[in-house]
């Protein structure tokens, strides 16, 4: 019986344990099930934040990506059933089958495919692009084009890996000359990026992307004469707009890698956030996702609950996205950022215990280690310029 120290009277049955009664007028202290309503004493949460008593979860699974119980409706390619929080966040949905994919495919007209499906296409004879049947690639029919956000080709790697950068960079563009500055910035490009709408650039504008670069190829080969060039058409940016870098979690050794990268980022906001030149609530220091960060490094599972826009977005499943830095069309200040983000991570890749006990997490040595390393020289120009080295 739950209650033990009420008075004899009418009692109620406990639902969900047949075994356990109730007083009646204490039930309203009671949890109820969120699916049948009747009473219980230990209700169970389901990935979508339902509790539910445990008739109510005989039909659950765990979800493939959270473990969570979920109902079995949504499946992915390989046959496993994820929650609907996981499917939205992790996973893409397959134009032909409809089944969830955590390995999609580009498809010409802004469609995906799981590896599956994508076997039934052809392949464009240019670049490579899925092609639905009887229609043309969209990408080699289209030239100079801003695509629309949700736009995300397959990647094309440039380098040497496993660690790999790729670029965003939103720049406000004049509307009597946003033509000629797509045009020219097709061109320079080429096969190494592409341009996107982003409703946040105001009054108008578009988000240059580059696919995965290894740093050393970036610093050789963008094209940085583009920035130089869209400056004196009047482009600009300000604080309103954002310089974002994606680094690929295979560059990391182990999870204790990525999870001392976190920490040396989250131990030093202040030393970054000058060296990004603005403070931003598109990539605030959140003090949930610092706290979740030992787990979020093992896995971007974990990122859930978290919000997207902060400093370093987790949700990525093959990326970590530093979002801190204000954008720019100096050439010295995009490289920085590229090169601040390879240099932290080679700082952290061989940091024992003992180092940082002897320090290793602040700034000054972070500075001096890079500064002893002619390969970051874009950062350690940018530091000094900002005073950020001192």
């Amino acid at each position: 019986m739950v209650c033990r120290h009420c008075a004899d009277g009418d009692f109620h049955r406990l639902d969900d344990q047949p075994d356990q009664w109730l007083r009646r007028g204490c039930e309203r202290t009671m949890p109820r099930c969120d699916r049948c309503h009747s009473l219980g004493r230990a209700l169970l949460v389901t990935a979508e934040q339902y509790r539910l008593c445990r008739p109510c979860t005989r039909t659950m699974v765990g979800c493939a990506s959270c473990r969570r119980l979920t109902d079995p409706a949504l499946r992915t390619d390989t046959g496993v059933t994820v929650c609907s929080r996981c499917a939205a966040a992790f996973f893409d949905a397959c134009s032909e089958c409809g089944h969830y994919t955590a390995a999609s495919r580009y498809v010409s007209g802004n469609e995906r495919a799981c590896s599956r499906c994508a076997a039934s296409y052809a392949s464009c004879t240019g670049c490579g692009t899925l092609l639905r049947p009887g229609h043309g690639c969209d990408r080699c029919r289209r030239g100079p084009w801003v695509w629309n956000y949700t736009y995300k080709p397959d990647p094309v790697f440039h380098g040497e890996g496993p660690l790999f950068l790729g670029l965003e960079l939103e720049i406000i563009v004049p509307e009597d000359d946003h033509r000629d500055c797509v045009a020219e910035a097709t061109r320079q490009l080429g096969t190494l990026g592409y341009l996107k709408r982003d409703s946040s650039i105001r009054p108008s504008g578009f988000e240059l992307v580059t696919h995965p670069m290894s740093y050393r190829y970036a610093i050789e080969r963008f094209p940085w004469l583009l920035l130089d060039e869209l400056d004196a058409r009047g482009c600009e940016t300000d604080s309103s707009v954002g310089l974002h870098v994606h680094a690929s979690r295979a560059g990391f050794d182990s999870p204790a890698h990525i999870y001392r990268w976190l920490k040396l980022l989250y131990r030093n906001e202040s030393a970054v956030t000058r060296l990004a030149r603005r403070r931003s609530h598109y990539a605030p220091f959140d003090h949930l996702a610092r706290a979740k960060a030992r787990d979020t490094a093992k896995s971007h599972q974990h990122a859930l609950g978290l919000d997207r826009h902060q400093a370093i977005n987790v949700y990525p499943r093959h990326t970590l996205e530093l979002r801190v830095f204000a954008s720019s069309l100096d050439r010295q200040s995009v490289q920085a950022a590229l090169a601040f983000t390879a240099a932290s991570i080679d700082y952290t890749r061989s940091l024992r215990v003992t180092d940082i006990r002897a320090g290793a997490w602040e700034w000054q040595r972070f500075a001096a280690w890079a500064t002893a390393r002619p390969d970051y020289a874009p950062l350690v120009a940018e530091m000094e310029e900002l005073a950020c080295a001192c």
